[in-house]
């Protein structure tokens, strides 16, 4: 393990590209600022998956000591966005099976006013109950999908190389989950 001597500061400007690279010779800081940069989005994309902070930060941790021992094989530092989005959404996906159940989606607590009154909590409430059943019953790739465009705001193409799918399969599952959604959200409404 390197030690770099270099301000964090510097570090947290440096490109992924330059960052991935130092980490896959060693260096604990240039990794540790990798993990500053995107661990957020890797939480946010975990809980999404899992409807569970405890859940969710053990994947993040579990998907960062994966990163650490495998981002020296990363040939393309500059996405390494992608390849950490990936590595959680498979360990999303173990933790889901593990506890043998579907992941499901109905914590979107972000969406509504954080102090509504109590016909807005009702309705509010409501509307994460009918979504979080809706999303459940998407078919898991087309949930990572929407999770990723919706919660995360990736790009298409962000979101292929992410799943490491084509940016055509990733529309084509968009239309799909988005169809269903509107389907099932129509008796909400």
């Amino acid at each position: 393990m390197i030690r770099s001597n270099e301000p964090a500061s510097r570090l947290a400007d440096a490109p992924d590209a330059v960052l991935a690279e130092r980490a896959g010779d060693g260096d604990v800081a240039a990794f540790e600022a990798l993990a500053r940069r995107h661990g957020p989005l890797m939480r946010a994309y975990a809980r999404r998956l899992l409807n569970s902070p405890a859940e969710a930060d053990d994947v993040v941790q579990e998907s960062l000591i994966t990163a650490w021992k495998e981002i020296g094989a990363l040939r393309d530092g500059a996405a390494v966005k992608a390849w950490l989005m990936r590595i959680v959404g498979h360990r999303a996906v173990d933790a889901g099976r593990r506890r043998k159940s579907h992941s499901n989606v109905e914590d979107q607590h972000e969406l509504f006013d954080p102090a509504p009154g109590p016909a807005q909590a009702a309705v509010a409430d409501s509307a994460r109950t009918a979504l979080g059943r809706a999303l459940g019953r998407l078919p898991a790739e087309q949930r990572r999908c929407w999770v990723l465009k919706e919660f995360g705001g990736q790009s298409y193409e962000e979101i292929a190389q992410t799943l490491g799918i084509s940016a055509a399969s990733v529309r084509g599952r968009l239309a799909r989950a988005r169809t269903t959604l509107v389907t099932e959200m129509e008796e909400w409404r």
